[in-house]
């Protein structure tokens, strides 16, 4: 055996879990097989068997499936994937089933397969420590717990109480484990763990019940009941339907782990664990799961350990950042960086608009002090990381400074130039515009090469994504430093190359353009909003538009044919573009911050917006002909279009900073594992098929150039 160190010493059995070359323990093909092995060893030596300890030579317990296994299967491996599961499942049975103690070890974190390993066990002992996981969010990767996970859980807490632990694959530390019975003795160090393990098997010789699971027993009853029972019977009805509204039917993990719980609480343990089994093998070798593994698990960690940050330059941890412009992107950052202990200096015109900026932090933490969860002494100690002022020379020795002031070149110019002079020696500035090329905006900085774009999401508070833009002139040290700054906020960098609109901005115009083109064509506004929805977006683009504000959109508009004009070009605008132009210019709509956009915002407090209903009689003709999978089809596949084309562009280096960047920088469905996702799970060729028939009848914004085509098969993941 490879990855499991078997030992039999004064009746105890120890199954060390070490997988080499690894910094963790997975269920690699190696460990499956070599848990077959040994529980065939721990047969052979039953009689001389009192009890069975589980234990880890890793830091951590054990981390879980083998993710990159699962990347290569396909729907033809189901039964394989089903037949593996199963083996697994038999020897897990075997073990806890021999008739004598079984006791985990937990000397660090246990997530998902790790945690079915953790099961295994009839008592549980966990080092006491806060930043110990424990959990199955296989959920969040398109999987089930099926190594036992959904039946174990769902018999342990009851149908109602496992729920969010199974469908929102919600974590917990060991405190709150030993509170509801799943760990069952905390120790202070994992030094003590195997001491604690031998006394309870020393005292629980003689005792059956201490051999075996409570299901094990004939009186055994789940937590709460059966669906048989009323009020379980009532909860359960609603379910489906809750969960239909959060899933839009898009991601198939939470209906099957819903379904598993349900139908495992009406059969015997053997059946229930064999139902699981043909869900997880289902779901392991279909493609919403392979799109989020690769998203969620392979990006983001691609994103977390530095894949985009420039190598070689020494981490950088600020400890005075200045904000110029007190708005609520100013305000918002200035949140973020209090909140993390980083001192703040917020500048505005005025005193007034700067104390404003401030308040915001009150008003975002207040809510958390009244319910209890925020200290009055830490919302104070917050409070004063921020420095608002009117006054420049308040800026003095920040390490850096962004500008978040109004989308007016001149304006940032002169903004730029005033505050760079307080910059501490080595500091760098940077600006939070959304579209403003950077290396345009460098021109007013007296040092470009410590110049750059950090272009934060509204609101602040909630958006993770934070776009870090290199411009011609940035230097490596500037990237590798804006990177770290992000990471300390606690959240997710992605880095990309200078453009107008750069990459987030560039693709999420596309989206709402391409539904302000549609209204153009003749297509009810009801059903393009719809359209967005089904598909997965957070909401359709005409509402997004309204939000943004339809006068930005136009000012920006504005801004672009300006820009070509002074090239000597001339910029053809989108047939979306023109009909927003038309509704601010002709109709005055210019959004929902003026209370008239696509929609109507009513005064009366609680009241719903409604689409404006001059859209029908100006926009809409009842002979256009338009199909609900088409309309899906274009809002999708023209984001796509525009990702892939960033990459060959050189806008976007990697996959994984598109990936993350779309999902949580323009709401692109995470079903989909993100932009590019989309085209490698569509598959390249059929992508590139239906591509082609968008563009032959909607136009150039489908088309797909042979250089776009060679990039994305260039980029093509390989697992």
């Amino acid at each position: 055996m490879k990855t499991i160190q078997y030992e039999l010493a004064n009746g105890i059995a120890t199954l060390t879990f070490d997988e080499p070359g690894s910094p963790v323990n997975t269920m690699c093909a190696q460990w499956q097989h070599d848990m077959s092995e040994v529980t065939a060893q721990v047969l052979q030596d039953k009689a001389a068997i009192k009890g069975i300890v589980l234990a880890s030579a890793k830091a951590t317990f054990f981390a879980g499936a083998d993710l990159k296994a699962v990347m290569r299967l396909s729907p033809a491996d189901a039964l394989a994937s089903y037949t593996e599961i199963e083996l697994l499942k038999k020897n897990f049975r075997t073990l806890e089933t021999l008739g004598v103690p079984v006791v985990s070890c937990l000397n660090g974190t246990a997530l998902g397969g790790g945690w079915e390993v953790a099961l295994l066990g009839h008592h549980r002992i966990a080092v006491d420590d806060k930043k110990i996981q424990f959990g199955l969010p296989e959920v969040t990767l398109g999987l089930l717990p099926g190594a036992s996970g959904v039946t174990k859980m769902t018999r342990h807490l009851g149908l109602l109480a496992a729920q969010p632990y199974l469908l929102e694959g919600k974590l917990f530390g060991p405190h709150e484990a030993q509170e509801m019975g799943l760990v069952h003795a905390l120790v202070s160090n994992a030094s003590q763990l195997r001491g604690e393990a031998l006394a309870w098997i020393t005292a629980s010789q003689g005792d059956p019940a201490k051999a075996q699971h409570p299901w094990e027993t004939k009186d055994y009853r789940i937590p709460g009941g059966t669906p048989a029972n009323p009020k379980i019977a009532m909860a359960l009805t609603v379910a489906p339907a809750m969960l239909k509204k959060q899933t839009r039917g898009l991601y198939p993990a939470p209906e099957a782990i819903l379904a598993c719980m349900v139908e495992g609480a009406q059969v015997d343990l053997e059946t229930a664990l064999r139902i699981e089994s043909r869900y997880l093998a289902k779901l392991m070798t279909g493609t919403n799961a392979k799109a989020m593994i690769n998203t969620f698990f392979f990006n983001m960690n691609a994103i977390k350990s530095g894949q985009s940050r420039p190598r070689d330059v020494p981490r950088f941890k600020p400890a005075k950042v200045g904000l110029l412009g007190a708005g609520m992107m100013g305000a918002g950052i200035a949140y973020a960086q209090a909140s993390k202990g980083i001192a703040t200096v917020l500048k505005d015109v005025s005193q007034d608009k700067a104390d404003a900026g401030k308040a915001y932090s009150a008003k975002i933490t207040q809510p958390r002090v009244d319910k209890g969860r925020m200290s009055t002494s830490d919302q104070a100690a917050l409070l004063a990381r921020i420095k608002a002022t009117d006054k420049v020379a308040d800026l003095a020795g920040c390490e850096l400074i962004i500008e978040a002031v109004f989308e007016r070149r001149d304006l940032k110019a002169k903004v730029t130039q005033e505050a760079e002079p307080m910059l501490a020696p080595g500091g760098f500035f940077a600006s939070n515009t959304s579209t403003l090329p950077i290396s345009g905006l460098a021109a007013a900085s007296a040092n470009p090469a410590k110049f750059i774009g950090i272009h934060f999401f509204s609101p602040v508070d909630k958006m993770k994504l934070v776009e870090i833009i290199r411009g011609k002139q940035t230097d490596d040290e500037t990237v590798a430093r804006a990177f770290d700054y992000v990471q300390a906020l606690g959240k997710i960098p992605i880095v990309v190359n200078d453009s107008r609109g750069f990459y987030t901005s560039r693709t999420f115009g596309t989206f709402v353009m391409e539904g302000a083109a549609m209204l153009g064509e003749g297509v009810p506004a009801a059903a393009i909003e719809n359209a967005g929805i089904q598909c997965g977006m957070p909401v359709g683009p005409l509402a997004v538009l309204d939000e943004t504000a339809l006068s930005l959109s136009v000012h920006v508009l504005d801004q672009t044919r300006a820009d070509y004009k002074a090239e000597g070009k001339t910029y053809i605008a989108t047939p979306g573009e023109l009909l927003v132009e038309r509704l601010v210019k002709e109709f005055d709509r210019k959004g929902r911050a003026a209370g008239a956009g696509f929609y109507d915002y009513p005064l009366e407090k609680g009241a719903k917006k409604t689409l404006w209903p001059q859209l029908k009689t100006l926009f809409e003709t009842p002979s256009a002909t338009w199909d609900i999978t088409e309309l899906k089809d274009r809002l999708l596949y023209r984001q796509a279009v525009e990702t892939a084309r960033c990459l060959s562009e050189n806008v976007l280096t990697t996959v994984h900073d598109a990936n993350i960047g779309s999902i949580f920088g323009i709401g692109f469905p995470a079903w989909t594992g993100g932009a590019m996702q989309f085209i490698y799970g569509m598959g390249v060729d059929a992508f590139v098929q239906r591509a082609e028939q968008l563009a032959a009848k909607f136009g150039p914004g489908f088309a797909l150039s042979d250089k776009v085509k060679a990039t994305i098969k260039q980029h093509q993941p390989v697992y």
